[in-house]
């Protein structure tokens, strides 16, 4: 049978874009990246949890950046941007923990992520050293880079969290 040239060329044509289509379809787009950061993200800030809400006590060390920033929104003593995470711990968890019998742990949480930033809403309970029962709830917003959270936004009843900052001493001052 005869085909002509143009005919083999146009055919040929054909064979060769379907071959590229096919092609770029293998290759991952940035939407199958973007699932992949958001689900990585989404697994190290829910194990994370998991771990705290089990009883582990490096949560803040093994979530966040050294040079991190976190911000604790509304209005009070405790509202503020903190810079480094020696900072946040020595001004901020150590000040609450230390006022602590029962350390927080979460009992309840959602994690939602969107590529690098992950938001979990969480409730929380521990006591007081005067045996009162504390409990909170939280929405923490991450930003997420290389495993870690370089940058927090958290949402709380400041009211609930400053009451125990005032009616408990700090038992690191005379």
């Amino acid at each position: 049978m005869y085909t002509s040239t143009s005919t083999y060329i146009r055919s040929s044509g054909l064979a060769t874009v379907l071959a590229f289509s096919t092609a770029l379809l293998s290759i991952p787009t940035n939407a199958d990246t973007q699932d992949d950061v958001e689900t990585r993200n989404k697994r190290i800030v829910t194990e994370a949890f998991d771990a705290w809400a089990a009883g582990g006590n490096t949560f803040f060390r093994d979530m966040l950046a050294p040079d991190m920033v976190w911000t604790i929104k509304g209005s009070g003593p405790s509202a503020g941007e903190y810079r480094g995470l020696d900072n946040f711990v020595e001004h901020a968890i150590r000040p609450f923990a230390s006022r602590l019998q029962t350390p927080v742990r979460p009992v309840s949480k959602q994690v939602w992520a969107d590529g690098d930033h992950v938001v979990i809403q969480w409730d929380g309970a521990g006591v007081a050293k005067d045996g009162q029962p504390y409990s909170n709830s939280y929405a923490w917003i991450f930003q997420m880079r290389n495993g870690k959270a370089t940058e927090v936004t958290a949402y709380l009843d400041l009211g609930r969290y400053d009451d125990v900052l005032r009616r408990i001493p700090d038992p690191d001052m005379p």
